[in-house]
């Protein structure tokens, strides 16, 4: 089964509850039904009810089966305030600033949805920047306990080279941070090899790559991601994992045998973690474009909950998927 197969059959059987906020956007609004009618979510809409009621006429689409929630007219509106206002208090936000951002600001509205309980995790961006998704998603949901850093990840699904290097790659990070420190790159490491084993259903094997493979080069750059090997080892982490490790050496078995022939992970890595994010963006599309690769995400990564985010230039069928992966990744006690 594909990949895509996969993630849709887990969220079918986790059937989470999840945020589309920007339900002006008439994608979204094409996607919710698409979404209702696959069994991927319990999508939740923020807006005004008889707007999108329009806007589903005008698409010729039925919503029927989600939520609609009106930051006008909400019943627990109050106490979203009063829980905003909590978060923030350190900022010194007041209750008059934290009504009019959840009135204002479909973003922060959902994520605190999922902050309040009332739903498992939010999908938005195909009408915000990242940093707008991202600001909601850090400030209200906060990071995962024992984890201070926010990423992502791509989920790459080959077909030309699957033989060589297995159909399910996962590459890290490439959209969030630009030049992660050695900290955040061992936390970007293990929340990559969360989402490996639990989203893309594969047992990790992450690499830390650079441009040296033990010791074949010396560079602040090199020592940054051999400091990262070095936190992983103290933290005792479960999953497999090499550092100072080039790209052939990660991935093609020959040359990790010559040139780290006592790593366990080397010319066997399935987890790729990138130094800095202009080489994993730009490995991504490189792999995308040239190996014709899908990929599958960004998908963030380190918060107490899911949030993910679109491009602005995304499609109805992106929407559905990173959907289906949200309510996946949402899902605790699913046994994937």
């Amino acid at each position: 089964m594909s990949f895509l197969g996969q993630i849709r059959k887990k969220a079918m059987q986790a059937n989470r509850r999840i945020v589309l906020p920007e339900a002006s956007d008439g994608r979204v609004i094409e996607a919710t039904a698409e979404i209702i009618k696959q069994g991927l979510a319990q999508p939740i809409l923020v807006g005004n009810p008889e707007a999108i009621a329009t806007s589903a006429r005008a698409y010729e689409v039925s919503l029927s089966g989600a939520r609609i929630v009106d930051p006008y007219n909400f019943e627990r509106l109050e106490d979203y305030i009063n829980k905003l206002v909590e978060i923030r208090s350190k900022k010194g936000m007041t209750r008059d600033e934290a009504k009019k951002i959840l009135q204002t600001d479909p973003n922060f509205f959902g994520a605190m949805i999922v902050k309040m309980g009332d739903a498992d995790g939010m999908v938005s961006g195909s009408a915000s920047p990242t940093a707008n998704v991202l600001r909601a998603g850090i400030q209200v949901i906060g990071t995962t306990p024992g984890v201070k850093t926010v990423s992502s990840v791509f989920i790459m699904e080959l077909s030309q080279f699957k033989d060589l290097f297995g159909s399910i790659l996962v590459f890290g990070d490439c959209s969030v941070i630009p030049f992660p420190t050695s900290e955040q790159l061992a936390d970007i490491a293990s929340s990559a090899a969360e989402t490996a084993q639990k989203i893309a259903g594969i047992n990790p094997r992450v690499a830390l790559m650079t441009f040296s493979t033990k010791g074949s080069a010396k560079h602040e750059c090199v020592d940054r991601v051999k400091e990262a090997g070095a936190i992983l080892r103290e933290r005792k982490v479960q999953f497999r994992f090499d550092d100072e490790l080039q790209a052939d050496a990660a991935l093609v078995k020959s040359i990790g045998e010559i040139k780290a022939p006592l790593s366990d992970v080397s010319g066997n890595a399935n987890v790729l973690i990138f130094p800095t994010l202009s080489a994993g963006n730009i490995g991504y599309k490189l792999v995308e474009r040239l190996a014709g690769a899908k990929a599958f995400g960004p998908i963030i990564q380190g918060l107490a909950a899911p949030i993910n985010d679109l491009s602005r230039g995304c499609s109805v069928e992106d929407i559905v998927v990173l959907t289906a992966i949200t309510s996946a990744q949402a899902c605790t006690d699913c046994g994937f």
